[in-house]
């Protein structure tokens, strides 16, 4: 049995995001199927990012068990032969058996774009929100300077969220503008449901000046959903990447993990969701 670890970029405009439900078709649903027939057997991937309905990943990471006899290295360009256009695996490598991304510490970015304009633009509105108010982006650098840093995110947490520990901590949180495009960059070491979305929200709030930039110190020490602006559209979001961290612990230790207690077992669960259950992201 190996452990295969594939990095997946995907369009999310056709899908209700990664994870298996019954309202649609996901991700992980189109890779479990192709991978399946392309194997000749039951393959159940488990992803790191669960991303939501209409939101966009260069590269999004997830295990698999497999008997195959197929290079690693080559999974991924025989499974491409039967994908759609919209997904594609960018790469495959097996991984030590004990080991999987979601359980192990990382950094993951995401980006947000608004197209903002007077006029929409067709050939954007796919991974980008259009804005059409103006927006003052050094004001919106501004109130995202007091989101960097360990903090507790409640005020930027979806309501629904049953999350009870809220403090994540922000690495990086960038604001850019060439022309009409406006992109914050973001990273961390976890994210709450929703939390990059509603972050968005509440500088657009900020780049309207709507709110100061310093009412967003106050949103965010209030820990109080309710006072956060709203949830920006899918469609401008996008996972661009999930560094993991002393990834030569990872490839120095192929028969356990150096951190007790902290792998996944030698042989992933038939219901893969049941061990990241805790663990929400956008």
């Amino acid at each position: 049995m190996k452990r295969i670890m594939l990095t997946v970029a995907y369009d999310g405009t056709n899908y209700c995001g990664w994870q298996i439900q019954p309202t649609g078709l996901t991700v992980e649903e189109v890779l479990n199927h192709h991978l399946s027939r392309l194997l000749k057997e039951d393959v159940h991937v488990l992803g790191v990012s669960r991303t939501d309905a209409g939101v966009h990943a260069h590269a999004n990471l997830c295990v698999f068990d497999t008997e195959t006899r197929i290079p690693p290295e080559k999974i991924c360009l025989a499974v491409n032969q039967s994908l759609p256009e919209d997904i594609v695996v960018q790469a495959s490598r097996e991984v030590p058996g004990w080991f999987h991304p979601r359980k192990w510490d990382s950094i993951k970015t995401y980006e947000y774009v608004i197209h903002n304009a007077r006029i929409p633009d067709p050939l954007t509105r796919r991974y980008s929100y259009f804005y059409f108010m103006p927006l003052d982006a050094e004001k919106m650098r501004r109130g995202a300077a007091y989101l960097v840093g360990e903090h507790d995110f409640k005020s930027f947490c979806s309501a629904h969220s049953d999350k009870d520990y809220t403090v994540r901590t922000v690495t990086e949180l960038s604001v850019t503008r060439d022309g009409d495009r406006i992109v914050l960059r973001i990273s961390a070491t976890g994210f709450l449901y929703n939390m990059v979305r509603i972050i968005v929200g509440t500088l657009l709030r900020v780049g309207t000046g709507f709110w100061t930039p310093e009412h967003v110190q106050e949103i965010l020490e209030a820990k109080d959903r309710r006072l956060a602006g709203p949830k920006a559209p899918a469609e401008g979001l996008a996972l661009m990447e999930i560094r993991l961290l002393h990834p030569e612990d990872i490839w120095n230790n192929p028969e356990h993990d150096p951190r007790p207690g902290r792998g996944l077992p030698a042989q992933l669960p038939e219901r893969l969701e049941k061990d990241g259950a805790a663990l929400q992201n956008e």
